[in-house]
């Protein structure tokens, strides 16, 4: 029998969050490939043709519209996504670069708690006692990773701020995925060319490869497709669905740090990983199971009333 239009959606949804999430565990081996050019410059480039990508999905879709009518406060908020973004893509692209991919992947595994605690504090969401067991034990895991480091780890900490706000905002925002990426880009794109431009006339522009021009280009569409693979999941999958898939990235990122880069794990690190991904099991598990009442109450017939003669 032919799929119904329904599950043919929901596969591709699927298809579309695994794809972007597995693209984004492969980033650790691509910021590397733009060297000698430095963070800064990687992040420019990675504004700038994400902008040239975006300027031309919104002609091809012809949403110029929006954004041309888009209020100031709508505006406030974009600029501020484009911050939070650009502080995390900086800050992730230095932590790959200067060989932190573990790390970086930590950030992403706690990021999920961080939105949960966002959730309770700005929205008064009233979290399971498991949520909170697994909120708790995320907190015990940095406290072993900090011990174990020495000092508090920055770079997880920072990533996994600035994107649970980020994602904050998007929440708040009455723009479409696209519209809002490309809102961004554009508030992004213009100070980063005028960093390049300033680069070009200190000599420090690192250009004359047509290899490595390429790649500098490539960052582009490599950051837009899975962000819109993202965007067409999101309307296509249940957000439990979402969530399971989300782990996916800092799965394959601590994978490449441990397994290809050999990053050191001391036996005290492999304590704190452990805690995070005992956190994220009860964070995850306890998900499912609510989403599985939910779907069992509404498919519950409703009871019939029985009128009196």
């Amino acid at each position: 029998m032919p799929s119904s239009p329904s599950s043919s959606a929901g596969a591709a949804g699927l298809a579309c969050g695994a794809g972007a999430y597995v693209l984004w565990g492969f980033f650790p081996a691509f910021w590397p490939l733009l060297a000698p050019a430095g963070p800064l410059e990687i992040l420019a480039h990675r504004l700038v043709w994400t902008l040239a990508v975006m300027a031309l999905v919104t002609l091809v879709l012809r949403r110029g519209k929006i954004l041309w009518r888009l209020s100031p406060g709508g505006w406030l908020m974009a600029g501020a996504g484009a911050v939070l973004i650009a502080i995390n893509w900086g800050v992730y692209i230095y932590g790959v670069t200067s060989g932190q991919v573990v790390e970086t992947s930590l950030g992403y595994f706690i990021n999920p708690l961080v939105s949960v605690l966002f959730g309770v504090l700005v929205f008064n969401e009233r979290l399971r006692g498991a949520q909170w067991a697994a909120v708790a034990v995320g907190g015990a895991a940095v406290c072993v990773l900090t011990f174990e480091h020495g000092d508090v780890p920055v770079l997880a900490l920072v990533l996994a701020a600035s994107f649970g706000t980020y994602g904050l905002i998007k929440k708040t925002s009455k723009l479409a995925a696209v519209d809002s990426l490309t809102a961004e880009s554009l508030v992004l794109g213009l100070p980063a060319i005028g960093f390049l431009v300033w680069l070009g006339a200190q000599g420090t522009f690192t250009t004359g490869l047509t290899g490595h021009d390429l790649l500098l280009m490539a960052s582009g569409p490599i950051t837009a497709l899975p962000l819109l693979m993202f965007s067409i999941a999101a309307r296509r999958v249940s957000m439990t669905t979402l969530g399971i898939l989300q782990y996916l990235a800092p799965i394959l990122q601590f994978a490449w740090g441990v397994l290809v880069l050999h990053e050191p794990m001391s036996p005290a690190r492999w304590a704190g990983f452990a805690l995070v991904w005992v956190a994220v099991m009860v964070f995850t598990v306890d998900g499912v199971l609510a989403a599985r009442r939910v779907l069992r109450s509404r498919a519950e017939p409703a009871p019939q009333v029985t009128v009196g003669s």
